[in-house]
């Protein structure tokens, strides 16, 4: 299987201007082990939801644009080429273009991303 089918990403906006954003509902109807939607888009950047049940990203990087990460329940793991960085609810954390890294979770997670809407989300190859 390729790495990107592990995943269910959906790219497009969810939402458009002056749309409720509903998290708590999209979160409850998630049972995919890695579910990432786009929320909404604001200017250039991408509001990202991911629920994270359970699992692992694949490494990777992104040569053109940074990734912020910003837990809203549960823990995610940000593993870097000579660290891991725990991330507990509400701490947020930039990983620069550039830097491999590999997100994974030991329990449910929920954490909101912004990125550029160039973003490719699998990272670039």
């Amino acid at each position: 299987m390729a790495e990107n089918q592990k995943y269910q990403i959906h790219m497009q906006p969810g939402f458009g201007f002056l749309e409720l954003i509903d998290v708590p509902a999209i979160v409850a109807g998630c049972k995919e082990k890695w579910f990432n939607q786009t929320l909404c888009k604001v200017n250039d950047h991408l509001v990202r939801l991911g629920v994270f049940n359970e699992g692992e990203f694949h490494w990777h990087k992104h040569d053109n644009e940074d990734e912020f990460f910003f837990v809203i329940t549960g823990e995610l793991f940000i593993e870097l080429e000579n660290e891991t960085v725990a991330l507990k609810p509400h701490h947020g954390f930039t990983v620069p273009k550039g830097v491999l890294h590999r997100p994974y979770v030991k329990e449910p997670t929920v954490v909101l991303m912004v990125e550029t809407d160039s973003v490719m989300p699998t990272g670039d190859k």
